[in-house]
């Protein structure tokens, strides 16, 4: 059976005055229904321009240069405007990073809720999408829902605006949860039940989500896979037990060094990852960790490393994997 999401060699770039910046350097994976699959990396690392570039989102001076997108073996790349704007929000949706830049200011929760619902779902009357948006809120933990639909983003705080933008992107039910750093503004309360509902609306429609995070722990409660990014490429993937119990890019390593752990003595220190992130506009022409890692290698920083099967479901792209040597 396909895959319902298949991305192949994406490539992204934007291209400035000072040159082109490479924010996504052709990163592959699949996606099936019901599977979610963490994308976690620092900022800068391509997460949230791979997001924009599956949603037909990219701003100039962004461009899509190379790779595809199929979903539902369709190569939505490919796809008009028109019928871009058929799939998005009805079948593929998106929890953006800032929701007080999402949310438009002018018109109240209720108006920019019931018109998502309306626009892609034929034959929803006003009334029915009125319920419909006081029954996701509910769900999503907003109280006095009734009250927060006649309100204007700027009357809720951040929190409330993150679990609107939440709900909105859960109304109609989609394919695909594209889900960008989703409860980052939330307590960690609140962090828990979005999980739980995510997990509940997944298992009840069959939903496939790509969760974009920098919070390991969020991935190892909601993910069944994970794809590790730094300088626009994906330099590990595998399943979670794959990544927390197996890491073998040294980068993988230097994030689960740095995450608190509760089996840990109390007196261990952190181990930050040393260095600094990649310049995008002007990178090396080997490996993008090669600067930061500890056991750079010559032929790291002359030559980007491919990818090595670890294991059926896990890979990393590092010179230290490959087992017949290299020149």
């Amino acid at each position: 059976m396909a895959p319902l999401l298949e991305v192949k060699d994406l490539k992204v770039s934007f291209f400035t005055p000072v040159g082109e910046v490479k924010a996504v350097d052709g990163i592959s994976y699949s996606l099936d229904n019901g599977e979610v699959m963490g994308i976690v990396g620092e900022s800068g690392s391509g997460k949230s321009v791979e997001a924009f570039a599956l949603m037909g989102l990219l701003d100039e001076p962004g461009k899509i240069i190379g790779g595809g997108v199929l979903f539902d073996g369709q190569n939505i790349l490919d796809l008009s405007r028109k019928e871009l704007e058929q799939i998005r929000g009805s079948r593929i949706s998106m929890i953006f990073q800032n929701p007080m830049d999402s949310l438009n200011p002018v018109y109240t929760v209720g108006n920019q809720m019931t018109s998502v619902l309306r626009k892609h779902k034929n034959g929803v009357g006003f009334q029915e999408a009125k319920e419909k948006s006081l029954e996701i809120l509910r769900l999503v933990g907003i109280t006095n829902p009734e009250q927060r639909l006649k309100q204007y983003p700027f009357e809720l705080s951040g929190g409330m605006c993150q679990r609107v933008m939440i709900a909105m992107s859960l109304i109609c039910e989609p394919r695909l949860l594209i889900a960008d750093e989703p409860t980052t503004a939330l307590d960690v309360t609140i962090q828990a039940q979005i999980l739980e509902l995510m997990k509940s609306i997944k298992e009840r429609n069959d939903m496939a989500i790509i969760f974009i995070t920098h919070n390991l722990a969020v991935i190892a409660e909601i993910c069944d896979k994970v794809s590790v990014m730094y300088g626009g490429h994906i330099v590990e993937q595998g399943g979670v037990d794959d990544i927390f119990y197996n890491p073998s890019h040294p980068y993988t390593k230097g994030l689960l060094r740095s995450m608190p752990r509760l089996d840990e003595a109390q007196a261990d220190r952190l181990i930050p990852i040393e260095g600094t992130p990649i310049n995008m506009l002007n990178p090396n022409p080997g490996c993008p960790f090669a600067p930061r890692c500890d056991s750079c290698m010559r032929i790291c920083v002359k030559e980007v490393p491919v990818s090595v099967g670890i294991n059926d479901t896990h890979s990393a792209s590092c010179w230290l994997l490959k087992k017949d040597g290299y020149k």
